[in-house]
């Protein structure tokens, strides 16, 4: 054999052992990818664990009064140990899996029991221990489930594996559902007070040591939880339930009836600067008013004639004018620099305070283009002492940040000064404006608006917010008592007095100003109605702002804020005795002549004339049908019978109706009032489910 012959040999050699082994590797892999697949995949799987966190129960959200506002209940994912110790033995499995597919199907009514019959037994052919039975089951579901075939043979035996996860629910749905906010961690999103406090609601996460399965499911490797999570702490919120519900009801009625695009209300305790209500909703695409947006603390944007409120106090804090100077107004026009400053009407020569009540635009532009023209920067200044270029520093996220300009400022000019004397070229939100608002009627002191007292944990105090004061004094006592006169001026002979109560004084200023739209400017004629003020005037427990932006059925703050600012403040006055001044005088003793009262609960009635300080006597009741007198005064403690109809004559609606349902019968109501008659005459027993009409007076 040459040499040749001997290389080439070799060569031949050589790659027929490489193709065999590639061959060999080839069919190898062939054999563990697509015949012993399954087997290596579950062993590489049972090999992989991992530790999870175990989501906390989130802290609750509670209003000034006790009330839930935010809560988090617990929601479950059932899943099944199909070859739990119960169930191991092929029988006793078998004999009871279709009744427990039959009450899973009644009970869930989304498979049949035949279908879910053949789910249970595949899953147990498969040797599955985490097969998902129902997804976003309740509390009070779960336990009904527990007392299922299988399943009630207990914790362990039965095979049932529960998974908690927590659900935010809002008890009130919409009731300040913008102020509490939400949380999405996943997209970093943090609104409200869910946002803001999210380290002290979240809590801390536990951790589960979980083992993947067959199909990429993560099955937990104990029942138990290794490290339990730690539960969120409570938020105590300055929102009171009551005053809530009593914005959002007077805010929308009002954004209906005007067609606006938007609005917003605060209502917030002067002392403290404890938000006690604040609505803002927005007109949708089908017509309806919805939270989207808080404006009350996020839309910067210029105030009109309740910025004059701060023109004034620098003008009189600086000594330029007092209440009584002089102001010549002449035909309601102004000139300045080729622009005209319009008055809605002529008041010709008028006195400091009339112009601020009637809200002349030309008098509080003249007065500040007369007295610092030649210094802008004194004005601005002064503007600035009151901080209204600062922002709040509020305790939930999203605050407007406001602009006053200076004469550096780039867009600064010759217009600037006469324009922000009524309020154009700056910008608030309206919870800035309120809160100047707010310390003129606490007496020159600023408080920070708050809407957060308190941050409990397992019903313990680890952390306590007080009133935080931005200024002891924003002015003289001087000016503030001179500018608290002039608010109440407005309510008595300017531009508020037909939203005056003559129960209780109020305090406040109009504005109405015209937005800027776009490139448009202010060609569209689009407006935003606003009244600031508190309330009562002679001691102020609340302030109070309203905005609505573009209403099409008038324009004007005092036609279009102000009914709001009206309903709200008159209806905490009536909840608040504590604001009724002469409520001790209306007390009653002795003999004088009692109230009115409508037939009822003889209990309920002395209730409420023992919380009114009403002495009172009677003579003991009668078993039955009986009547007591108390200083001419009648009450009826009526047995109710079912098919016996009671005497509801004398009594009021909501009596009336509880006691004819109780008794079964179906009322049908004409008039108001106390009720006069009633079709079915008293005591007669007539069958039950029968319609008995009466009428009120």
């Amino acid at each position: 054999m040459n040499i040749r012959t001997d290389i080439l040999l070799r060569a031949y050699l050589s790659f027929g052992l490489i193709v065999l082994f590639a061959v060999a590797v080839l069919v190898k892999l062939f054999h563990l990818q697509y015949v012993e697949g399954e087997v290596w995949q579950a062993k590489a799987d049972s090999m992989s664990t991992r530790y999870i966190d175990v989501e906390a129960v989130r802290g609750n959200i509670f209003s000034n009064d006790g009330s839930l506002l935010a809560t988090s209940v617990p929601e479950y994912d059932l899943r099944m140990d199909l070859l739990a110790p119960g169930i191991e033995d092929n029988d006793v499995f078998y004999s009871k899996v279709d009744s427990l597919a039959a009450k899973l199907a009644l009970f869930f009514k989304d498979k049949s029991s035949a279908q879910y019959s053949r789910l249970l037994k595949e899953a147990r052919k498969k040797k599955n221990r985490y097969y998902l039975i129902k997804r976003d089951v309740g509390h009070q579901e779960l336990k009904q489930v527990r007392e299922f075939p299988v399943f009630n043979l207990g914790k362990y035996k039965g095979g049932l594996i529960a998974e908690r996860k927590n659900k935010r629910i809002l008890p009130f749905t919409n009731l300040a559902a913008r102020t509490i906010g939400y949380k999405i961690p996943t997209e970093d999103v943090n609104v409200g007070l869910e946002g803001a406090y999210g380290e002290y609601i979240d809590g801390k996460s536990g951790k589960r040591l979980v083992q993947r399965i067959a199909g990429g499911v993560w099955m937990p490797v104990n029942r138990e939880i290794e490290v339990a999570p730690v539960d969120g702490s409570d938020i105590i919120s300055t929102i009171d339930v009551n005053m809530q519900d009593m914005a959002q009801r007077a805010l929308e009625k009002q954004l209906i009836a005007s067609n606006a695009d938007n609005g917003c209300v605060v209502l917030m305790e002067v002392a403290t600067g404890e938000i006690r209500a604040i609505a803002n909703f927005t007109k949708d695409s089908d017509g309806k008013y919805r939270e989207k947006f808080n404006y009350a603390i996020a839309q910067s944007a210029e105030p009109g004639s309740t910025f004059k409120l701060a023109s004034y106090l620098v003008a009189l804090e600086d000594g330029k004018i007092d209440t009584n100077t002089i102001v010549e107004t002449g035909n309601g026009t102004y000139q300045v620099h080729r622009h005209t400053i319009k008055d809605t009407h002529a008041y010709g020569t008028v006195t400091v305070k009339k112009a601020f009540e009637v809200s002349s635009n030309v008098a509080i532009t003249k007065i500040i283009n007369t007295h610092y023209k030649n210094n802008p920067a004194a004005f601005t200044k002064r503007l600035h002492a009151l901080h209204l270029n600062e922002p709040l520093g509020l305790q939930i996220p999203g605050e407007g940040n406001p602009l006053i300009k200076t004469p550096e400022s780039k867009s600064w000019s010759g217009l600037s000064l006469p324009q922000m004397a009524y309020g154009y070229e700056l910008k608030l939100t309206p919870l800035q404006t309120l809160t100047l608002y707010n310390a003129v009627a606490n007496n020159g002191k600023m408080v920070a608006p708050l809407f957060v007292k308190e941050i409990r944990h397992l019903g313990n105090t680890i952390e306590r917010f007080e009133p935080r004061v931005i200024e002891e004094q924003i002015a003289s006592p001087s000016t503030i008592g001179k500018l608290r006169a002039m608010l109440e001026g407005v309510m008595i002979e300017g531009t508020g007095k037909r939203l005056r109560n003559p129960l209780f004084p109020a305090a406040g200023k109009t504005g109405t100003a015209q937005m800027a739209d776009g490139a448009a400017g202010y060609r569209n004629r689009k407006y935003q109605s606003s009244f600031a003020g508190y309330f009562p005037a002679d001691n102020p427990k609340y302030s109070m702002i309203v905005v609505v932006r573009n209403p099409r059925n008038g324009y004007y703050g005092a036609s279009i804020a102000g009914p709001v600012f009206r309903e709200l403040a008159d209806m905490v006055y009536a909840n608040d005795l504590n604001l009724q001044s002469d409520f001790d005088r209306m007390r009653f003793v002795g003999n004088t002549e009692l109230p009115q009262s409508l037939k009822g609960s003889k209990a309920a009635t002395l209730k409420v004339f023992e919380a009114l300080g009403i002495k009172t006597t009677y003579a003991s009741a009668e078993p039955m049908q009986s009547i007591d007198t108390v200083k001419g005064i009648s009450f009826s403690d009526t047995e109710i019978n079912e098919g016996v109809v009671p005497d509801v004559t004398g009594m009021g609606l909501i009596d009336a109706l509880y006691a004819l349902e109780n008794a079964g019968y179906r009322t049908q109501v004409k008039g108001k009032g106390k009720v006069v008659s009633q079709s079915l005459a008293a005591g007669q027993k007539i069958k039950i489910g029968t319609p008995i009409s009466i009428e009120l007076q």
